[in-house]
């Protein structure tokens, strides 16, 4: 049993790599399958897909975090720790929605307990800090943090992008806000159409503006976003989807300038390092 323990949490045990690159992979077809899951044809072809791999991740998951609960040498200050609670935040959404609650159904909470799993990607942090501890070359570990920095950049900000204003105007949305204009409508009077609103600013959201219809849609965004200076061909049009795109932008400068850095001393190693040690 001790064996085990070292094998899933000690990073020094031979084993333990075993399992890291099994939760990475579950995490990757994780966030692959939560993107696609946001768009209408794929989710109804492969719904039954979709589900099996959610729970095969969610078990995979909390093997790992209970693991590191049981084995850590202070489970509380492991349960409050960044790490762990990253670990739980991989979890606790999807047993959140198998409760089923009534409440829930329907509703924008639900919505954002399915869309919180996407934060389950910074479990590839952790991984990247703990191989790149134990690498013994760090301009290959540092451009590996890098890659992962910025695939969690993508998932957690096109998901937001997804759920603050393309979930306005979701197939649900839509379908709610219509049904509520024709209940008001006067009996034999042809309803009005639909058009959802910014609840911040009350500006209407026109049908050519409705750019972040799913998670693959706004990753696109977010890459252009993220690289240039610019939105590209698609952009918010709410306040909150444009506090989205200004955090990414921030985060894409962020991004950029550790990419900068380590290129700059991978140039240096590669151009300077040879002729150093010939001085010596």
């Amino acid at each position: 049993m001790k064996t085990l323990g070292r094998a899933l949490t000690d990073p020094t045990h031979e084993k333990y790599g075993t399992w890291q690159s099994v939760i990475t992979f579950f995490i990757l077809a994780s966030c692959v399958s939560l993107a696609l899951e946001t768009v209408p044809e794929i989710a109804d072809k492969y719904h039954q897909e979709f589900f099996i791999m959610e729970w095969v991740s969610v078990g995979i998951f909390t093997i790992d975090y209970l693991a590191n609960l049981f084995y850590s040498e202070s489970k509380l200050k492991y349960a409050f720790s960044v790490w762990g609670i990253i670990d739980l935040i991989s979890i606790l959404p999807s047993y959140l929605m198998l409760l089923n609650l009534t409440a829930l159904q329907g509703t924008k909470v639900l919505r954002l307990i399915r869309v919180a799993r996407v934060l389950r990607v910074l479990k590839l942090v952790r991984t990247a800090v703990n191989e790149s501890n134990a690498s013994q070359n760090p301009i290959i570990a540092n451009l590996k943090i890098y890659f992962i920095l910025f695939f969690s950049v993508l998932m957690i900000s096109s998901t937001a992008m997804y759920f603050v204003e393309g979930g306005l105007y979701s197939p649900e949305a839509l379908e709610a806000g219509q049904k509520v204009i024709t209940a008001a409508a006067e009996a034999g009077k042809e309803p009005e159409k639909f058009i959802p609103t910014d609840p911040l600013s009350g500006n209407p959201i026109p049908e050519d503006k409705r750019f972040f219809t799913s998670i693959p849609a706004a990753m696109w965004w977010c890459i252009v976003t993220m690289t240039s200076t610019g939105y590209g061909d698609m952009f918010p049009v709410t306040a909150g989807g444009r506090i989205v795109a200004g955090i990414t932008m921030f985060l894409g400068l962020v991004l950029f300038g550790i990419l900068l850095n380590v290129i700059g001393k991978t140039l240096m190693v590669v151009l300077f390092g040879e002729k150093m040690k010939a001085d010596e």
